[in-house]
């Protein structure tokens, strides 16, 4: 179960990092933040930055093997990166609508889910 909370802590924790990261690039299609100065900006940010560590925090501590979790400091990493790209998609493409996803994507995608199972791998 530790694994699994660690994946949907994880997965939480990422939402608000893309919008923490990447939201305020949105701000012009709301009409009252389009003429937010750069600090508004970044007050927003780390503002949903807080949420973003206060889901990434415990999900690092519960899914660490050496506090009782399944998983190492490079697995914890690898399935982070590996949320964080498709969380970032589906929002880039689903709700930001900026990009379309292409093929190169995939490939790229392809390429990092084999980049987790070189990870995973014990050899």
């Amino acid at each position: 179960m530790k694994g699994i909370y660690t994946i949907l802590l994880l997965i939480l924790s990422n939402v608000f990092m893309t919008f923490a990261w990447y939201g305020h690039l949105q701000f012009k299609k709301l009409g009252w933040l389009q003429q937010a100065g750069l600090w508004v900006i970044i007050l927003i940010s780390w503002g949903l930055a807080f949420f973003e560590y206060v889901f990434q925090v415990p999900a690092n501590k519960i899914g660490f093997r050496e506090n009782g979790g399944p998983f190492s400091l490079f697995e914890l990493k690898t399935i982070q990166e590996a949320i964080s790209l498709v969380v970032f998609t589906l929002i880039t493409v689903f709700i930001f609508r900026t990009d379309k996803l292409a093929w190169n994507h995939l490939v790229g995608f392809g390429l990092l889910v084999l980049a987790v199972f070189f990870i995973f791998k014990k050899w």
